[in-house]
C-alpha cells in the first residue's frame, strides 16, 4: 500500500467522467487500498479514483464508522434536504455551502465486486454525494451557495 497524490482543482482529469469498472483485478485492489491510505493520511471523509489520477468508478468513504468502499455506484433514491460546509481534498483549505440530499440510497459493488446497496444520513449522505459528483467529473464547488470561504478546523471531504 501506498500514499497517491491527490490531484487539485485545476487538473483536467478531474472534469472527466470515470469508466465503469467490470472486473476486480489485483490492480483495483491495490488503488482501494491506496485510496483509504492516501484519504486516512490526508484526513478526509471520502476519496474518489479521479482524484488520484485514475478514471475509475471508484469511491471510498470513512465518516468514522469504518471504511466503505463503492465501486459503480449509483443513487437510486434520494430524500431530505441538508445544507452545510462542504470541503475536498481536492481544494484544501477551503470549504462552501451545499445543499444536498438528508438521505440517499445506493446501489454498487463492494471490493469483492459483490453487489450492495447502501444507505446514509446526514454526513454519509452528503460523502456518498461529493464522491460520486466526482466520478461524472464534478466538483462541489459547481454547486456551492455563494462565495468558497477559508475552511480552518472543518472536516474536508
Amino acid at each position: 500500500m501506498a500514499l497517491r497524490e491527490i490531484r487539485l482543482m485545476g487538473d483536467e482529469i478531474l472534469t472527466k467522467p470515470c469508466k465503469e469498472v467490470t472486473k476486480m483485478t489485483i490492480r483495483n485492489k491495490i488503488l482501494i487500498n491506496d485510496m483509504l491510505d492516501t484519504m486516512y493520511e490526508a484526513q478526509g471523509v471520502g476519496l474518489a479514483a479521479p482524484q488520484v489520477g485514475i478514471l475509475k468508478r471508484i469511491v471510498v468513504i470513512d465518516v468514522g464508522d469504518g471504511p466503505v468502499v463503492m465501486v459503480n455506484p449509483e443513487i437510486l433514491e434520494s430524500s431530505g434536504e441538508q445544507t452545510g460546509n462542504e470541503g475536498c481534498l481536492s481544494l484544501p483549505g477551503k470549504a462552501g455551502t451545499v445543499t444536498r440530499p438528508m438521505y440517499v440510497k445506493v446501489k454498487a459493488y463492494d471490493q469483492n465486486m459483490k453487489p450492495v446497496i447502501l444507505e446514509g444520513e446526514e454526513l454519509l449522505a452528503r460523502a456518498m454525494c461529493h464522491e460520486i459528483d466526482h466520478l461524472e467529473g464534478h466538483m462541489y464547488v459547481e454547486f456551492a451557495e455563494g462565495p468558497l470561504f477559508d475552511a480552518e478546523n472543518e472536516e474536508e471531504e
